[in-house]
């Protein structure tokens, strides 16, 4: 029994069931016993590895992707660099290494900041990046991010914002809520009815008992933030993230613990919980601040952009153990039974800035 369990126990018996939202909020983000706050979740020694953690080569592309956006922009001069939910610091190195050799009068211009809640993994990510040029500044939120044509980017963002679930019961369609059964272990329970059932995608009133749908209005909510912002003073996004396309049934909240599924009530504080994202969710959510959106799978991203290329340019002159590490980190990134499919991406931007992934860079 972990110490943040036994506290929702006495929180659950004192005030009742938690809706799931709450509960990962509480998993991932108590400031005493949260998954986030408390814990080295990355790499080999943690629970989970990140595309950046995987290949130097993810980050490099991501660089060339901001700096095309820049480029289309106009090369404005007051730019801010954003990257939301830095993790250990690793994608901002590889990006800013990347742009001191393709323009260092670009990386002397630009404000490189980074916007993290957790004050442990702000202290991981200054020691990743204490050799890097530029000077960074930390955010508790976009809102804080200084003014200037921003182009940010997100990689598993999205996933760990807690988002409600709703279950099909023969009363009709509920919150799931996460009570105590009469043991006092941890259990799913339905609550109160969903507030509106337009929301609830095709397919939901033919539903069996026990079908699960998700929402995620703090996504939502989320995107329209980091829009408004690009919306008024323009740039781009780019958001990488393990999800779906459009509302469905399905219930895809997981936990993962030394990497391996776990089960979601086994570990609070102790396991990485996260949902798919629906990215159609929060395209629309940019969409609103007239913002252009485009995602695709990052498998095709990524070879857009050239990650065969850049591969064999790093393995040209290499032996014959490091080209083979580079088809490795090629095939976890891009092929689809790997990350390649079930990751996407969702570009945002103002009307006629970003090229596709695939062209060559701006001039």
């Amino acid at each position: 029994m972990t110490a943040l369990r036994e506290r929702l126990v006495r929180l659950i018996e004192a005030t009742g069931p938690l809706s799931v939202a709450d509960y990962m909020a509480h998993c991932l983000f108590d400031p005493e016993q949260g998954y986030y706050t408390t814990r080295e979740p990355f790499g080999v020694s943690g629970d989970f590895t990140t595309a950046p953690e995987i290949s130097q080569m993810f980050g490099e592309l991501v660089a060339i992707w901001l700096y095309n956006a820049w480029t289309l922009a106009g090369r404005p001069e007051t730019v801010v660099l954003a990257e939301i939910g830095p993790g250990r610091g690793t994608l901002m190195k590889d990006v800013v290494r990347i742009l001191h050799q393709l323009d260092p009068g670009f990386v002397r211009q630009t404000r490189f900041e980074l916007v993290e809640t957790s004050p442990r993994l702000r202290e991981i990510q200054r020691a990743t990046l204490a050799d890097s040029l530029p000077a960074f500044a930390w955010h508790d939120s976009v809102a804080t991010l200084p003014d200037g044509p921003l182009f940010i980017v997100g990689n598993e963002l999205f996933d760990a914002v807690p988002q409600p679930q709703y279950v099909a019961t023969d009363r009709g369609w509920r919150e799931r809520m996460v009570g105590l059964d009469a043991a006092g272990n941890l259990c799913f329970a339905a609550g109160a009815g969903i507030p509106d059932r337009q929301l609830l995608p095709a397919g939901a009133d033919s539903a069996p008992e026990g079908s699960i749908f998700e929402l995620a209005p703090a996504r939502s909510a989320l995107m329209s933030g980091i829009a408004a912002r690009i919306g008024r003073h323009g740039g781009a996004g780019l958001f990488f993230d393990y999800g779906y396309e459009g509302p469905a049934l399905g219930d895809t909240l997981q936990a993962l613990r030394r990497h391996a599924p776990d089960d979601v009530l086994a570990h609070p504080g102790e396991a990485d919980l996260t949902s798919h994202v629906d990215f159609a969710a929060l395209a629309q959510a940019a969409r609103q601040e007239n913002l252009t959106t485009r995602f695709m799978d990052q498998g095709e991203f990524l070879l857009g952009m050239g990650l065969l290329e850049r591969a064999g340019a790093l393995g040209a002159q290499a032996d014959a153990a490091t080209r083979q590490r580079l088809q490795g980190e090629v095939d976890r990134l891009a092929r689809p039974e790997q990350m390649g499919r079930l990751f996407k991406v969702l570009m945002v931007h103002t009307p006629g800035l970003v090229l596709p992934p695939g062209q060559a860079l701006a001039d």
